[in-house]
């Protein structure tokens, strides 16, 4: 049982006073043919967005009305008022009339400049910077970075929370730089290491210690020693495994292999999870004992979903290094700071760089939201989407495909597809028939190809065009065939 600790006044008082010291307004984090970050907070009347506000941005957008729409906070409720603008006020994606509230995170696409609602704008007060190995550090990547620093002065171990490609190991590398020792940094998948090697690589061995064992072999422990060990996904390992790390880490002696005495070792941990360890403890995943070894401190690194003033200045030098004259259009940005990216920073690199090839094929001097995969950004069938950051509107989710459904299986960790007579996965959100209509419009009636964008097996849309029009279903039927 899981004891809650009852706040005390001093500490209340506290947390209210950082309530009220946010700052709630919007941040503009793309302008006519670039990326920007320009916080812009809340006057008492709301932030007017058009080419006659002071906003330098604005000013220069040709796309923009004179007044083209306001922002206004209403509790905690972002609301955005279209003031009849000639090109129209978009939020997630969907064109709007009169009023729409929007939460957290929420998008405004007004001509060619785009913007995120946020309940405080101060972490983005610093911009967007662009470090010499081109990483991208934005306002939440930089606060998760200096919470590491702050740890990386006072303590020798830190846990490290994200999902894949979030940026774990650059996060594990700003700790090691917290200290001046001059060992290396020696990094560690513990999710690509086989069982029964796992050790060996680990703690090294000694010659004769196995079969095959010609010479002395050093383990990534040893290698790391006076610097840092990083050890990603380390529930991975066996638990056997995790003890003798616990071990290590109580006696600072390491034991190889086959060898009769230990090795002093003097070194810094991190480890990083996707799982919270709590539960993979719960579970029995992973070991009590280590966990509050290495469990604590932790911080968390925010996905790119967060991370919407970062996406534009990763997705333009992206396409710039495909060619320098590309762009990405706003339309492009919107497409993509709308989508999830389970694999985060890590994928949406690779998407890019395949979106400016196919614009660049084209013959165009912008990328397009058609010059995206059909599944790129979208979340494998296998996957629980969690709660979305921003709050979508009723639009929206009436047009949209679903997205844990949106991208083909692959490799063999993906589940069988369903065969013909299997009942639609349980609470998956079932297309509308004006959904499926469109579907099969855009794809012109190729059957196989809407059924994937819709989430639907093939033979259920084939059900569902037979009930339909019988005559449809197969001619629909023959041109999928013939295809």
């Amino acid at each position: 049982m899981v004891r809650r600790r009852t706040l005390t006044a001093s500490e209340s008082l506290y947390g209210a006073e950082l309530e009220a010291a946010r700052v709630p307004g919007i941040v503009l984090i793309w302008a006519g043919d670039r990326p920007t970050c320009v916080p812009l907070s809340f006057p008492q009347s709301g932030i007017l967005i058009g080419r006659d506000t002071e906003q330098e941005p604005f000013k220069s957008d040709d796309r923009l009305s004179r007044e083209h729409c306001r922002v206004s906070l209403e509790g905690d409720k972002f609301v955005v008022t279209d003031l009849r603008s000639t090109n129209g006020t978009y939020v997630n994606g969907v064109r709007i009339e009169g009023r729409q509230s929007l939460g957290e995170h929420g998008l405004l696409r007004a001509g060619r400049s785009l913007a995120f609602c946020t309940q405080d704008v101060r972490p983005y007060r610093s911009g967007v910077t662009i470090r010499e190995d081109q990483v991208v550090v934005g306002g939440g990547l930089r606060a998760a970075w200096a919470e590491i620093q702050m740890v990386g002065r006072s303590g020798n171990t830190l846990c490290l929370h994200g999902e894949s490609g979030s940026g774990k190991e650059l996060a594990a590398r700003a700790f090691h730089e917290c200290e001046t020792s001059s060992g290396p940094f020696v990094g560690v998948n513990c999710a690509a290491i086989p069982e029964g090697v796992a050790e060996r690589l680990l703690f090294g061995a000694r010659r004769g210690a196995y079969s095959g064992a010609a010479v002395d072999v050093q383990g990534y422990v040893q290698a790391a020693d006076r610097g840092t060990l990083f050890l990603d996904e380390v529930a991975d390992l066996d638990l056997r495994v995790q003890a003798k790390i616990l071990r290590v880490l109580e006696t600072q002696e390491v034991l190889a292999l086959g060898a009769t005495r230990p090795e002093r070792v003097q070194l810094r941990v991190c480890v990083a999870a996707h799982a919270d360890l709590r539960e993979l403890v719960a579970s029995g995943r992973f070991r009590e004992d280590l966990y509050y070894r290495v469990g604590r401190p932790v911080v968390r690194i925010p996905p790119l979903r967060e991370r919407l003033d970062e996406l534009p200045y990763i997705l333009q030098s992206q396409i710039g290094r495909i060619d320098p004259k590309l762009v990405a259009s706003v339309r492009l940005v919107e497409a993509c700071a709308l989508r999830p990216w389970p694999g985060n920073v890590r994928e949406l690199i690779g998407e890019a760089r395949r979106a400016a090839q196919r614009a660049l094929h084209a013959n165009r001097p912008s990328v397009e939201p058609a010059d995206l995969a059909q599944d790129a950004g979208l979340r494998l069938p296998s996957s629980h989407p969690p709660t979305p950051a921003r709050e979508a509107t009723p639009e929206r989710e009436s047009w949209q495909p679903p997205r844990e459904s949106s991208a083909p299986p692959r490799a063999s960790s993906s589940p069988p597809r369903p065969s013909a007579e299997e009942p639609p996965e349980e609470g998956r959100r079932q297309p509308s028939d004006d959904e499926i209509e469109r579907v099969l419009n855009e794809h012109a009636g190729v059957v196989a190809r809407a059924a994937r964008v819709l989430g639907m097996h093939r033979n259920q849309l084939r059900r569902w065009l037979a009930k339909r029009s019988p005559q449809t279903a197969s001619a629909l039927d023959d041109e999928e065939d013939e295809s």
